[in-house]
């Protein structure tokens, strides 16, 4: 083999029989290179590890930020919230043994964690509605604090377990004890009526015009009104909650509550604003007045709707005889007429002639002047019968046919 490039003598030591150097002649850049190979070793591992470090830094990076991008886009796991295990919550309920609520999404269970703290756990039901409202939940009440709105402290999510834990009310709903015909419940004089008015008017302002994304609840009434130890009402039971941009945005729904609560755009299929709440507070507002329920089956079969009768009887001006018979007639005089105008106002028909939860707050302080509401049209079609019931004849037999059905999931 010839080589053209340059070339050095090197003299090397060998075992010769003679002693005599043997020459031999190489390249002078191979001389170079191979004339320190221990150096050359440590470079390259050097060079393998600092390689093998920065990849693995790299993707330690990469993987960070896919997991923070898959938990911002699911908001359930972005929060700070204490995550239970079933074990934890099965033994914190002495394994859902007090049972303090149920209905179709599920049911509620009294608790004591470990610090002594008392909880309600609900435990969801199925699968997919369940992880709907356990959704709907954490999204929507565990991201506000405020005092009339029930806090949500943590949650289960094991497998298809869907379980919320939410600080205990001593007081129960209003509803057990507006229209509890035992002895067993504590009776609300008209000064605690209208307090707990207004701290459920002021909850619903702050999930209509204080959040960033409002806050519609969807499903208002006494049954999801709770009362703490100081009898402060707390919104609770947020599993059909629907958030809104402030774009003036409507909603399609199909979702079935309760007849006596629901706006008429509702019954008829519209799209919804928060409005629907609204009306809503209007028609629980009658009932935490009167202590009777706004829709009632007579004996007859017929239904008595309650707010009807109101609405005649606040143009008459007799709202004294809206009054929950056992309060005795012991109410504030302005405060009671304050608030059947505003339950009024509240349940209009159209969405644009209801106020703002906020103005209603305004108006139960007596911040804000009340004036006469009109009828509302669409109760101008029930008839009075001689006894002073409600006939839905002439209304139809929509009613009805609304009526005979659950209208509760």
């Amino acid at each position: 083999m010839l080589w053209h490039g340059d070339l050095i003598y090197s003299t090397q030591c060998g075992d010769c029989s003679d002693g005599s150097p043997i020459s031999i002649r190489t390249k002078i850049d191979s001389w170079r290179r191979n004339k320190h190979p221990e150096q050359s070793l440590i470079g390259l591992t050097v060079g393998v590890v600092l390689g093998t470090a920065t990849v693995l830094a790299i993707g330690l990076i990469v993987t960070r930020r896919c997991k923070k991008r898959s938990h911002t886009t699911d908001p359930i796991y972005s929060k700070s919230f204490r995550v239970f295990s079933y074990s934890n919550l099965t033994s914190a309920t002495k394994n859902f043994s007090k049972k303090l609520d149920q209905g179709s999404f599920g049911s509620v269970f009294m608790g004591t964690l470990r610090d002594s703290t008392l909880v309600a756990v609900k435990k969801l039901r199925g699968l997919r509605q369940g992880e709907k409202q356990f959704r709907a939940e954490v999204i929507t009440v565990g991201m506000i604090q405020h005092i009339n709105i029930v806090r949500l402290l943590g949650f289960c999510a094991e497998g298809t377990r869907r379980l919320l834990v939410c600080e205990f009310m001593t007081n129960g709903s209003i509803d057990s004890h507006l229209f509890s015909k035992t002895n067993s419940n504590i009776f609300l004089g008209w000064n605690q009526r209208y307090r707990i008015a207004i701290g459920i008017a002021r909850g619903l302002a702050y999930l209509h015009e204080k959040c960033k994304d409002f806050i519609m609840h969807c499903d208002i009434k006494p049954e999801n009104i709770l009362l703490d130890e100081k009898f402060c009402p707390r919104i609770a039971d947020f599993g059909m909650a629907k958030l809104f941009t402030r774009d003036g945005s409507r909603v399609l729904t199909t979702m079935r509550r309760t007849i006596g609560y629901l706006a008429p755009e509702w019954i008829s299929g519209l799209a919804i604003t928060h409005k629907a709440d609204v009306y809503s507070f209007g028609m629980m507002l009658f009932e935490i007045i009167s202590g009777r329920r706004n829709t009632e089956r007579s004996e007859d079969g017929t239904y008595v709707y309650f707010p009807t009768w109101a609405a005649a009887k606040i143009h008459e001006g007799e709202v004294a005889c809206l009054l929950d018979n056992k309060l005795k007639g012991e109410a504030n005089g302005d405060e009671l007429e304050r608030a059947c105008r505003v339950a009024c106002w509240c349940i209009q028909e159209l969405e644009s002639s209801r106020p703002s939860m906020g103005l209603v707050v305004q108006m139960l302080e007596g911040v804000q002047e009340v004036s006469m509401p009109p009828i509302p049209t669409y109760l101008c079609n029930f008839v009075y019968d001689e006894n002073d019931s409600i006939n839905t004849q002439v209304y139809g037999h929509c009613l009805d046919d609304l009526m005979s059905d659950s209208f509760t999931e």
